[in-house]
């Protein structure tokens, strides 16, 4: 008659931290002999898998600068630095898209132009915002000196910024892409008179070109500007407050993408968007086109 065999299948295992708990093992012990029950055969083999569960180290917890980030420890890696050199601090960055404009409104090609206007719909828009994050303290609030923007000399940011005693900057590098004689036209119009143009424009934006020009790439360059300036900046909290365009290329250039994806991310009027960044200026986002705020009194608190 065959020797039975026995399995013997140790539970998980884990080592505790002050946050957190690893799996070490789950794995069986090999089959043993029945027979080797009455030769304390097992007792070695358990002592053995303590052992080495015992030699395996826990997750080291990071370095004193490193970012805390909800449940991780940090987030080293995740991305490329945006500056190449050490913060002195952590930031979070809050970015909002400007209020409907007039040429929103109006199905318009809008680009670089200062000819768009803030619509009232745009103020109450901008007002919603003011109102959703007013439990968040921001040192800084930068902002796209395009005018649209400009509603009675009042801008989205300025809507946002009202009262506050701390700096309200203006960045070149927030600018909108400039779109050439594109610019102002209806979407209707534009794909009418120049079909081949529009066509890219919509459809392959990164090949999108106009005398040897190529708006969206020139975009990533200016964004990856627009962040350095950002996060070079003393503080931890920042309030950006920009174009859909040049955001779309502020998302893609933190996460590492390319101008290829520049239609993959969508901002509404009014959308907030928000990015931790360790002290390495690498990103995690946290949070895209939150508009909860849009339809209710929600207030936002993170």
């Amino acid at each position: 008659m065959g020797t039975a065999l026995l399995a013997v299948t140790s539970p998980p295992c884990f080592l505790s931290s002050a946050n957190s708990r690893h799996l070490i093992s789950t794995a069986p012990v090999p089959l043993l002999p029945s027979s080797s029950l009455t030769h304390g055969k097992v007792k070695s083999q358990i002592t053995k898998v303590r052992s080495n569960v015992n030699s395996v180290s826990a997750e080291t917890k990071p370095e004193s600068e490193a970012s805390m980030t909800g449940a991780a420890y940090d987030f080293k890696g995740a991305t490329t630095s945006l500056i190449g050199e050490i913060l002195s601090s952590p930031k979070k960055i809050t970015i909002v898209r400007h209020g409907l404009s007039s040429w929103n409104q109006e199905s318009r090609v809008q680009g670089s132009s200062n000819l768009s206007v803030l619509t009232e719909t745009g103020v109450k828009q901008a007002e919603k915002c003011r109102d959703a994050l007013v439990n968040m303290n921001f040192d800084v609030c930068f902002s796209s000196p395009i005018s649209r923007a400009k509603y009675f000399l009042q801008s989205t940011a300025e809507v946002l910024w009202r009262g506050k005693d701390k700096p309200l900057c203006y960045l070149d590098s927030l600018k909108e892409a400039h779109l050439f004689f594109l610019e102002g036209m209806t979407n209707a119009d534009a794909k009418k008179k120049y079909p081949e143009l529009y066509t890219a424009w919509r459809e392959d934006p990164s090949n999108f070109h106009v005398n040897g020009i190529y708006p969206i790439r020139k975009l990533w360059g200016t964004a990856r500007e627009a962040w350095k300036e950002i996060l070079l900046t003393p503080g931890e909290s920042f309030l950006v407050v920009t174009h859909k365009s040049i955001l779309r290329a502020l998302i893609c250039t933190a996460l590492g993408l390319g101008p290829e994806r520049f239609r993959a991310i969508d901002v509404n009027n009014g959308g907030i968007c928000v990015f931790t960044f360790n002290k390495r200026g690498e990103a995690m986002l946290q949070a895209l086109n939150m508009t909860a705020h849009m339809y209710s009194d929600h207030v936002y608190q993170y």
